[in-house]
């Protein structure tokens, strides 16, 4: 079997679907990419186990169909490096001898029986379908992913939530510090259903799957999932387990309003930062009218930093503090120039929206104070 492609686009397949495969696994075949050619494309699969992603690129020219499996180090180090240039691959599906043949060289590598790679079953049972444009997905990844906790004794938190209902489609995330909640009311279902994505699919999507590529269709059952999208399909298990109730969490009326730039209010917080407590990472959060006044110090080091911003501010007088670190991560997760946060009483969770939202869109966040020391 002899196929050529381009370097480039092979490469860069490649290294997306590299960050499938673990450095240690528990079958030595899924350090492996397969290699399946078929009706003049290349399917490229990669798994862990539990995560299967596939993608497809174009061959310039091939002469029978076929399969292998491919050492993923050896085959990621020959291509990376190459200028973009074609690429010829001859195989011998008897003696699975790999040739590659480029401008200036050949390499010669060893395949194996791509048979030997573990097989997935067809989800099946109650199955949902959830059909979501792949701009919307990635940027509301890009939203939420920081706010996954890291707890193995609340493993149901350790994913990105997808809430579907009749009036929306809620992705949400939230480690008991800080929540993020998007809505986006133009994908609904009249029957609701829910899973709960891992980090490492929900990571592989927000930096593989490109924003440009049209809808991805999920379809999901209760412990499995599959995306499919443009050139590729992921597979993956799901958190199995009942998602807090997150809206719960959310204070109905925060009265006293902050309208802030956020690139200078996430500056000053960041210049702030390095003279509070290295335990508590507290930044004391001083409102009046017109001004934020932030402050942090460290007892411990006899070290302090006090900075005072422009803002539009018009609640009551307030002291709250919030640790700096989160709230930095809350500010660089957004993008909009202007951001309102809205606040209680010191005891109460600060709420940090976009001054404008993207029509048919709802995006919150969510951050807990900490307690003052008077």
């Amino acid at each position: 079997m002899r196929f050529s492609l381009s370097s480039s686009a092979l490469s860069t397949r490649l290294q997306t679907l590299a960050k499938v495969i673990n450095t240690k696994n528990s079958m030595p075949i899924l350090e492996c990419f397969v290699f399946d050619v078929s009706q003049g494309q290349l399917r490229i699969t990669a798994s862990d186990g539990e995560n299967r992603m596939t993608s497809l690129v174009s061959l310039s020219e091939c002469d029978s169909e076929g399969s292998f499996a491919i050492s993923s180090h050896l085959i990621l180090d020959a291509v990376k490096l190459l200028p973009e240039q074609p690429l010829a691959f001859d195989v011998n599906l008897d003696s699975y001898q790999v040739t590659v043949e480029y401008q200036n060289g050949q390499y010669q590598l060893v395949a194996q029986n791509a048979e030997e790679y573990p097989q997935v079953q067809p989800i099946e049972g109650d199955i949902h379908t959830l059909t979501i444009d792949a701009s919307v997905l990635v940027s509301n990844l890009s939203r939420t992913l920081f706010a996954t906790d890291n707890n193995e004794i609340r493993p149901v938190m350790n994913g990105v939530y997808f809430d579907l209902t009749p009036e929306h489609l809620a992705i949400v995330a939230s480690d008991g510090h800080k929540l993020v909640r998007c809505r986006n009311y133009d994908i609904k279902s009249e029957v609701p259903a829910s899973f709960i994505l891992p980090k490492k699919p929900a990571n592989l999507l927000k930096n593989g799957l490109d924003p440009n590529s049209g809808d991805v269709v999920i379809k999901f059952n209760s412990n499995a999932a599959e995306l499919t999208f443009a050139d590729g399909t992921l597979r993956c298990q799901l958190i199995e387990g009942t998602f807090p109730n997150y809206n719960a969490a959310i204070p109905s009326d925060n009265p006293n309003e902050l309208l802030i730039d956020r690139k200078a209010l996430m500056d000053s917080i960041r210049r702030v930062l390095p003279f509070a407590s290295i335990s508590s990472q507290l930044i004391r959060f001083k409102l009046s009218m017109g001004s934020l006044q932030l402050s942090a110090e460290d007892i411990d080091f006899a070290t302090s930093a006090k900075e005072t911003l422009v803002c539009e501010y018009n609640g009551q007088p307030l002291q709250i503090g919030f640790r700096g670190d989160y709230f930095c991560e809350v500010l660089s997760s957004l993008d909009s120039d202007d951001v309102k946060v809205m606040l209680g009483d010191p005891s109460r969770p600060g709420i940090v929206l976009p001054s404008v939202q993207d029509e048919h869109e709802d995006v919150l966040m969510l951050i807990m104070p900490l307690i003052l020391n008077e």
